[in-house]
């Protein structure tokens, strides 16, 4: 999936603390639904680097591990989506993580199923986690990573959908999302966000 891996032992060079919030909502009755596509990235990208995300902090799960000996922090807070802001708003209070390099990963029904899109700020797009999180931080200057779940049909029920379980037709396509989703985090983190839209988002993936 990474171009290039770091060992998650070696010192980091790079003294930028990145955080990744993956938004969704806790619980198994929630596990592979189109909400939590933002905990699936964070998944994903632990389970490649190897890396556990269960340290409580903030009411959020937390890992950590380096890549192109950069930190980064995996983040899956654990305020149900509609109070994402309050789990990363005392986060980015902390240490020496900043608004400036986080990354916040969300499903977007206004995104063709199976494309993503990165931003380097913006509104809420009527999603309720960033609305929470602008809210809290006061803010629309942070990073969103958008994962698109738009049907090529009319919703009548959109709480419904983005609640539902990906078929195991489509289980194949968000694979392929999520690893495409995982390597725009890291060109993000090596190259920078304006670097990293221009090649993400001019591909349409």
């Amino acid at each position: 999936m990474f171009s290039e891996k770091t060992n998650a032992q070696e010192p980091a060079i790079d003294r930028d603390n990145w955080l990744l919030i993956g938004l969704g909502n806790p619980g198994s009755e929630y596990e592979k639904t189109r909400h939590n596509l933002g905990f699936m990235l964070v998944d994903l990208i632990a389970q490649e680097f190897r890396v556990q995300v269960k340290r409580e902090e903030c009411r959020s799960l937390i890992g950590q591990t380096l890549i192109d000996n950069r930190k980064l922090e995996l983040v899956k807070p654990l305020t149900y989506m509609n109070l994402s802001g309050e789990a990363t708003n005392c986060l980015v209070k902390k240490n020496e993580r900043s608004l400036k390099r986080m990354i916040v990963a969300v499903d977007d029904l206004a995104i063709p199923f199976g494309s993503i899109r990165l931003r380097a700020k913006g509104s809420a797009g009527g999603h309720n986690g960033l609305k929470s999180i602008i809210q809290c931080s006061g803010t629309q200057d942070f990073i969103r990573l958008r994962i698109g779940i738009q049907p090529d049909y009319p919703l009548s029920n959109t709480k419904k959908f983005v609640l539902d379980k990906f078929s195991k037709r489509d289980f194949e396509i968000v694979e392929k999302t999520l690893e495409r989703a995982a390597e725009a985090v890291r060109l993000v983190m090596s190259d920078g966000v304006e670097k990293a839209m221009s090649e993400v988002n001019q591909i349409g993936v």
